[in-house]
């Protein structure tokens, strides 16, 4: 399927899809309230795991990078290949901005991840990889995730192909944006570590 109706309906979708708050959700199941309220207020599982429950946490993980790459895998099954960085596009802004909650969601880095993953398999394990050692080096997760961030286009460019490389410029851009003050606390020494409550 192509078309401008193939992309109203994949675009939809997957914003419906990329506005499911599973941290927000399985922190209310658990019966720790709203994940709103606590740590910086973030849905995404660095925050979730503020609350000290690490298994909460590498679920928000799993299902926020999960959900991107649901809605990448079924565009690529469904649509064009034209419509899949718009499904992408979509997922991703869809948790940034969730209708569920008022347009306030997260910062998009699960979904990311999760999204490079199912595009192209090598470019999710580098951004990945660049994730975990940046962030068992510094211990920060705001850093680690700017730096997968912006591996990510430079990779997707020269490895992958050009629209690629501008979907994920795209989404890194936003994802710097999304972490301006974490980027502010960094400089002025009072960004949270991993794990720090």
């Amino acid at each position: 399927m192509d078309g401008i109706f193939g992309v109203i309906i994949a675009g939809i979708g997957a914003y419906m899809l990329g506005s499911i708050p599973f941290g927000l959700l399985l922190t209310r199941a658990a019966g720790l309230g709203d994940i709103r309220a606590m740590g910086s207020g973030n849905i995404g599982a660095t925050n979730v795991l503020r609350t000290g429950n690490k298994w909460l946490a590498l679920a928000t993980l799993v299902l926020d990078g999960g959900k991107g790459a649901v809605a990448v895998l079924l565009a690529k099954l469904l649509f064009a290949p034209s419509i899949v960085p718009i499904a992408a596009a979509a997922a991703f802004f869809g948790h940034l901005y969730p209708i569920w909650l008022n347009f306030r969601g997260g910062k998009g880095v699960a979904v990311f991840l999760g999204i490079a993953l199912a595009i192209d398999p090598w470019l999710g394990l580098t951004c990945c990889a660049v994730w975990l050692l940046v962030g068992v080096m510094f211990r920060y997760s705001s850093v680690a995730a700017l730096a997968s961030a912006a591996v990510a286009p430079i990779y997707a460019m020269v490895m992958v192909g050009l629209m690629t490389g501008v979907l994920f410029l795209l989404l890194a851009l936003m994802i710097f944006q999304r972490h301006t003050s974490n980027i502010r606390r960094l400089l002025r020494g009072e960004e949270p570590r991993i794990g720090q409550k």
